[in-house]
């Protein structure tokens, strides 16, 4: 930025000088450069997806309005993710006068240690660029931050060194907020901000002022103000104070991927699946079920609605099946990492960790259910991809006594050899296009996909171990009151 003006004179002769630009706000910023993106036909914020008509066009009508706004939503919605994509529509980079703490602007200057320099420099008052990145601050709402925090607060050494009262405003140490000034202020999980701290964030967005240790400061900040919540924090009564709620002009709703494809999209974009060279190949149909397990879960009465199913889960647990498939091929001098259905029991921990259980689902335990949401996973995925093909064959052999290990850290060839057995378990496969014939890991894949959706029925079992069998008897009710034939 070198070539950039350094002084107020050599300032006012650049293009920052015309009236236009003296005084353009950070929203009318956020608009313009907002509306230069639309007509360019660029996305608003690259790498979010899912989002293109729901909530891309509510963000857009929310900067367009030179709105504060909030974001709505359950973990794992990339609310902060949109949030920290904000900074993108800001100027590369903006003059501030030098040694401000507040960034302040030249030609309207709001701190005292501006206005003093402008007033006795003029034109000679050096100045400096801030940066974009400079210009987002982001900070996390918990019922532990105060006042002194996000607005400011005395600092007693800068009145003993520059020799003044406590009561000027030059000792004030200023928070978050203030040093967002002429950017962009995100703050995370609003309703956990103290009442009193609300207050004072409001009195600055409304009126520009604050006191601080009994005297008051004006503070006319130009600042966007960004916020997120859960959606029954920010409704429910006492969470947050009605002044500060009616003070922002957009509340937009960010929801889960409303589609398995998009989910799938989104997983695979940020999921750790590039291993330092090591080749993998994810399936299909295993990147499928793995984001149907949040669907599912996501649908689940016995999971907690409030809470959600973060996007996260089908991240890490995708992770963690490569992982698994990858600790295989070198045990066993494979030399592609493929991805199994039964690597996603081999990571039960990428769910269990990601569920918050209702007083049901606590009772069943969450390594049960999230076995559970493998096999119907798989079998929403078997009837997505085949249909109804019939399987009589598949069940008579596991009926008549038959059983069959499917180990997570077999080898390949092993465990395609013992499929082979079951009748008719390779035709449909292949025959539906689970995987292709020459494919043997996509082939036992595909085997242990119609084997867990085969499962789900109740038309065979499955052990925690992983073999598979005849199907349970189903469990007869326990008798109540005292007739023993009652069932």
């Amino acid at each position: 930025m070198s070539e950039l003006p350094r002084t107020l004179g050599a300032l006012k002769t650049s293009k920052w000088g015309q009236p236009a630009l003296r005084t353009r706000s950070v929203k009318s910023e956020l608009r313009e450069n907002l509306i230069t993106r639309l007509r360019e036909g660029r996305p608003l914020f690259p790498g979010v997806l899912g989002y293109d008509d729901t909530v891309m066009p509510q963000i857009a009508n929310a900067l367009l309005s030179r709105h504060h706004f909030i974001l709505l939503g359950l973990r794992g919605q990339a609310k902060s993710r949109i949030l920290r994509a904000l900074a993108d529509l800001l100027d590369d980079a903006i003059p501030a006068v030098e040694g401000s703490e507040v960034n302040d602007n030249p030609f309207a200057p709001i701190s005292k240690f501006a206005r003093e320099r402008l007033a006795a420099a003029g034109d000679d008052t050096p100045i400096t660029w801030v940066g974009r990145d400079q210009r987002y601050i982001e900070k996390l709402a918990t019922p532990d931050v105060t006042v002194a925090d996000l607005i400011g607060d005395v600092d007693p050494i800068k009145a003993a060194r520059g020799g003044h009262i406590l009561a000027d405003e030059l000792t004030i140490h200023y928070g978050m907020l203030p040093r967002a000034n002429r950017g962009i202020f995100a703050l995370n999980e609003l309703p956990d901000l103290a009442s009193k701290v609300q207050v004072g964030l409001f009195n600055v967005m409304q009126e520009g002022d604050v006191q601080i240790k009994g005297y008051p400061v004006r503070l006319k900040l130009d600042v966007l103000l960004a916020f997120t919540a859960n959606p029954e924090d920010f409704t429910a009564r006492g969470k947050i104070i009605t002044p500060l709620k009616d003070r922002i002009g957009s509340e937009i709703a960010t929801h889960y991927p409303a589609s398995v494809d998009v989910g799938m999209a989104i997983t695979r974009q940020e999921a750790w699946i590039a291993r330092d060279g090591a080749s993998v190949e994810v399936p299909e149909i295993v990147a499928e079920v793995t984001e149907r397990v949040a669907f599912e879960a996501r649908d689940d009465q016995r999971v907690d609605k409030r809470s959600g199913v973060s996007q996260r889960m089908p991240i890490t647990l995708l992770e963690n099946i490569v992982s698994n498939a990858e600790r295989r091929a070198l045990n066993h001098g494979e030399p592609t990492a493929t991805p199994r259905i039964s690597d996603l029991y081999a990571a039960l921990t990428a769910i269990t960790g990601k569920l918050e259980l209702e007083y049901e689902g606590e009772l069943v335990g969450g390594p049960a259910i999230a076995r559970e949401l493998i096999r119907r996973a798989a079998d929403a995925t078997f009837r997505e991809r085949a249909g109804e093909p019939n399987t009589d064959s598949i069940v008579i052999y596991f009926d008549t006594g038959s059983a069959l290990q499917v180990a997570d850290d077999a080898a390949t060839a092993a465990l395609l050899e013992a499929l082979a057995s079951v009748p008719g378990l390779l035709e449909i496969v292949h025959e539906y296009g689970l995987a292709d014939r020459t494919d043997r890991s996509g082939t036992v894949a595909g085997c242990e996909l119609v084997l867990e959706a085969l499962v789900a029925r109740r038309k065979i079992s499955r052990s925690d171990g992983g073999t598979y069998g005849r199907a349970e008897a189903p469990r007869r009710r326990r008798p109540r009151g005292d007739d023993p034939t009652e069932l």
